[in-house]
């Protein structure tokens, strides 16, 4: 690989998704890097949403802390939309150096107790945000990525695609994501672009605080060992400056495992424990390739 003075510093970003949650973390993280980071979502103004957060607000934060926060808003569902977004990234930097696919439509009945037959179909909105949205994001970007000769893709996940976690929507929509990362990788690999997926912990997101609040014994051993929504985006930022990153493209890590392996901490100087030995390993794919 190249000496990826892209990935080290100076860095053009888009990370979809980021009006809150996960997506604002990690844009808020990689900005404080002074990365220049297009931030998406469909959060215009301050009540559009149950949950509170903008587009326009996480831009605005990332510029506070030192980079360059560009608000966009995509609706990812649409493939028109997000076209535009990467057209403009190219006519404003003529590249891009890291692409985070974290937008994921969140249904309301999502964590609702019961077999999937009970829940409505609108669980799989988030195969269309969320599992197709990322291919499509990837797509657009691609040209981009490899035309640098080095870059970074990363799927937010979870270890929902291994275990039994809010069903099968959503199992099969993060199983998705993450062999993905993997077949994308191979495409990628002859221009010096990584892909990979993340496994997060439980975030301490807008949703999340609520939920505590609501109902705090419930949470009461999770909330203790809860990753901020910033966490990844330091993981990212770590995996981006690691002179052996190509050798983890394609795969699916474990954000707490690779943190502790970088020296990533999280915002108050805690490491988040990685939940492998009670909800599982990440997958191993087959090093066969049939074009």
């Amino acid at each position: 690989m190249g000496c990826m003075v892209g990935l080290s510093s100076d860095r053009v970003v888009v990370v979809t998704g980021a009006s809150r949650g996960a997506g604002k973390g990690i844009a808020l993280a990689l900005g404080a890097t002074g990365a220049k980071v297009y931030v998406t979502g469909r959060t215009q103004t301050e009540g559009d949403s149950p949950l509170p957060g903008t587009v326009f607000a996480t831009a605005e934060e990332i510029t506070r802390r030192g980079g360059v926060g560009v608000p966009v808003v995509v609706d990812h569902g649409d493939d028109e939309q997000v076209r535009a977004l990467f057209e403009q990234v190219r006519e404003e930097n003529g590249r891009l150096d890291i692409l985070v696919n974290n937008a994921l439509a969140v249904p309301d009945a999502l964590a609702t107790r019961g077999p999937f037959w009970e829940k409505p179909l609108s669980l799989l909105d988030l195969f269309d945000v969320g599992m197709r949205s990322s291919y499509v994001s990837s797509y657009y970007a691609a040209p981009l990525l490899a035309a640098n000769g080095e870059g970074l893709v990363v799927n937010t996940s979870s270890f929902g695609g291994m275990c039994y976690m809010h069903g099968p929507a959503y199992g099969a929509g993060k199983a998705a994501v993450d062999k993905m990362a993997h077949d994308m990788a191979v495409d990628f690999r002859p221009f010096d672009v990584a892909v990979v997926s993340i496994w997060m912990g439980l975030l301490k997101t807008e949703r999340t605080l609520a939920a505590f609040a609501a109902n705090p014994g419930a949470y009461e051993g999770l909330a203790a060992t809860a990753e901020s929504p910033e966490f990844t985006g330091r993981v990212i930022d770590a995996l981006a400056r690691d002179p052996q990153l190509m050798k983890r493209s394609g795969q699916v890590l474990i954000g707490a495992e690779i943190a502790e392996e970088l020296g990533v901490r999280d915002t108050e100087g805690q490491q988040p424990p990685s939940h492998r030995p009670f909800l599982g390993n990440p997958p191993v794919y087959s090093d066969a390739v049939i074009d």
